[in-house]
Parts: C-alpha cells; sequence; structure tokens
C-alpha cells in the first residue's frame, strides 16, 4: 500500500486533531467491564526489575549482523499466546491495537511484534534482508526468545503476515499449537489474477482506464492515482469505511509503511502483485500442514473468500472463518464476526474441542 501510506501521512494529522476534540469512553467502559471476568493471573507480570509494559527488544542474528526486534506482551496465558504478524509488507504492528477491545476479557495473550525494517524494530536499510526465507528464520528466533512452543504458541499473521505465518508452519509447524492465516491467499499469481480479473472489472470503466493508464506509465507517484484507488478501491476491498472513518491506528501504521520493504517485496502497483513474492504459491503444499488452521477471509476482501475456504479443506485440520461484511480488514469492518470466530478457534484448539471442516 506504498501510496496509501503516502496519502494517509498527509490527512494523519488533521484526523487525530479532530479525534482528540471527541469525547469516548467507550475503551474504559469495555475494559472495566472485561477485566471483572479475567482471572487475575492474566494481569500478573512475569517481568522482573523495573516492570516496562511488557516491551521485550530480542537480538536477532542475521547474514547481515545482528538487529533488534521490538515485541510488547499483552496479558499472561499460558496456554494460549498469539503472535502477531502484521501485513504491508513493511507497516507496523499498531494497527492490530484492535485487539485490545476483544481478547483481552477472554483472557487470551497476544503479543505485538514489529518485524525487521518495521516501526520500532532496527531497519538496516538494506533490500538484500527483504526475504521471505531470512524473515521465516526471524520469527524462530522471537519465538525462542519469548518462550513459545506447542503448548501455547498461536500464530495469527495478516495479509503479507500470513504468507509468512505460513512460511513458518510448512518448516517449523512441530513448534505451533495453531495457525491463522488471516486475509491473504496462499498463492500470489491467483491473488494477481483476482485483483485484474475480478476486483478491477467490478470498477466503473473509466475508473479503471484511467488507473491502468497511469500505472502504464509507471506514474504511481500521480495524486491522481490515490484519488482514484480510495473511494473506488480501498473503501470497498480493504477497509469498508469512508476514508475520513479509518481508525486512527490503521491510519498511523499505515502512514509508518516501509516504503523500500513494500515495493521490494509487493511491488510498486496497487493491483496485484509484482515484487519478489510474485510468483510464492504454496497451495499444492497445504496438505503437509497438520496443525489446527484458521483460514480468515472476508466476502469484499482483496483475497478471494473462495481461496480461503479453499485452503481451510486442504490442510489437515482446518477451519474457515469468511466475514460477510468484511474486507481485507474484517477485524475492523466486520468486528463481531470476526472475533467471535477467532476466539472460538483459539479456545477449541485449548481445550481439545476443535473440529475441523467447520465453518465458523
Amino acid at each position: 500500500m506504498k501510496n496509501l501510506s503516502l496519502f494517509l501521512s498527509t490527512t494523519l494529522l488533521a484526523m487525530s486533531l479532530t479525534a482528540c476534540n471527541k469525547s469516548d469512553n467507550t475503551a474504559d467502559t469495555a475494559g472495566a467491564t472485561a477485566t471483572s471476568a479475567v482471572p487475575a493471573s492474566y494481569f500478573a507480570t512475569t517481568e522482573t526489575g523495573v516492570q516496562d509494559g511488557g516491551v521485550q527488544v530480542i537480538p536477532i542474528t542475521t547474514p547481515k549482523g545482528k538487529f533488534n526486534i521490538w515485541t510488547k506482551r499483552f496479558g499472561n496465558n499460558p496456554k494460549v499466546k498469539v503472535l502477531l504478524l502484521n501485513g504491508g509488507p513493511g507497516a507496523t504492528h499498531e494497527y492490530f491495537e484492535c485487539m485490545e477491545n476483544f481478547l483481552p476479557k477472554e483472557g487470551i495473550e497476544f503479543i505485538y511484534y514489529d518485524q525487521l525494517g518495521c516501526g520500532r524494530s532496527d531497519d538496516p536499510k538494506d533490500t538484500s534482508m527483504w526475504s521471505l526465507p531470512r524473515y521465516v528464520e526471524e520469527v524462530e528466533q522471537v519465538r525462542q526468545a519469548l518462550n513459545l512452543d506447542k503448548t501455547n504458541f498461536f500464530l495469527l499473521g495478516h495479509s503479507w503476515g500470513g504468507i509468512l505465518a505460513a512460511e513458518y508452519a510448512f518448516k517449523y509447524q512441530q513448534n505451533l499449537k495453531g495457525l491463522i492465516i488471516s486475509n491473504m491467499m496462499m498463492s500470489c499469481p491467483d491473488y494477481d489474477r483476482y485483483a485484474k480479473e475480478v476486483l478491477a472489472k467490478q470498477m466503473k470503466p473509466e475508473v479503471l482506464a484511467e488507473i491502468q493508464k497511469i500505472e502504464a506509465r509507471k506514474d504511481f507517484a500521480n495524486p491522481r492515482y490515490m484519488e482514484l484507488l480510495v473511494p473506488n478501491f480501498y473503501t470497498e476491498h480493504v477497509l469498508r469505511l469512508p476514508i475520513d472513518k479509518w481508525p486512527e491506528p490503521v491510519n498511523r501504521a499505515m502512514a509508518k509503511t516501509n516504503q523500500s520493504l513494500y515495493v521490494t517485496m509487493q511491488g510498486p502497483s496497487e493491483f496485484g502483485i509484482a515484487g519478489k513474492l510474485a510468483n510464492w504459491n504454496r497451495v499444492p503444499d497445504l496438505p503437509k500442514l497438520t496443525v489446527p488452521v484458521l483460514s480468515i477471509g472476508g466476502q469484499y476482501d482483496t483475497m478471494d473468500p473462495e481461496h480461503m475456504r479453499m485452503v481451510a479443506q486442504k490442510v489437515k485440520n482446518g477451519n474457515a472463518l469468511i466475514c460477510p461484511n468484511g474486507s481485507h480488514m474484517s477485524f475492523y469492518d466486520d468486528q463481531q464476526t470476526y472475533f467471535a470466530g477467532l476466539i472460538k478457534f483459539l479456545k477449541s484448539v485449548d481445550d481439545g474441542s476443535f473440529k475441523a471442516g467447520t465453518t465458523l
């Protein structure tokens, strides 16, 4: 979302100032209600010495040296720990902040994590570091540092994070208790075709024609590009709210997108994919995944919801969750469906009641 992040960075300040003038106690009220039903142990710290809110900066080793990775734990549940992998590629953990309104009251621990080059983690500014295999090894080092294992470790990847989560599982699923692929197809060529053959054709012909002319000229910095995409694509398929109503954590995260990482992996176009991930396809390998898998999609997603159902069918132990009112960020535009299904999956895997082959 290269151009979207640039667009949002110019509007974020004005929107934030507007938000600051509003009085909203909803979050505080929800938090007060939620805490009453959560065991005190959920809020018990495992830290010693000075308390820092669960932040842990993890040194990782790479072929280009050592770098620091930022993480932050929210809550404490020894049996259910969800590590969050953000999308982009190159966004930040911040757009996951809506999790705080839903998971704590269920006693579910989750961990924010900025990947290398993202947010508060180090940025080596080296495109050779933007590599899927290297990111897999990064996740494994983070897992070890956080003491996550098959008794408690759930991995949730959204968008690009879904690619990373799947790739991690193909190599290290013995470490996982469960896997959640959120709003990501398991074939980038299929994603590219869906964008061009299905989503593009839903646009008005004159709008699509103008977008295609801009892309043909590779004039991606042209302001007109975003003027066309925001109302005709982003608010239809990325987050189904008027752009001035987009949640502040989403705007904040997208405005910080690492453009080098995004363009290297995704490519410059907002339609389809043309970077390092262009040929990534793991559909033939899905039967190799034996851990419980939840495949999440949205009816209006940039990703084909039928593909998400197929993922759940091809893995050994899969369930599908399709949000009927959701798009690519279903955890914002169809929150009740998304979180009800996610929480049901996490609890069923933990208590042994999980049954594959159902649609949540």
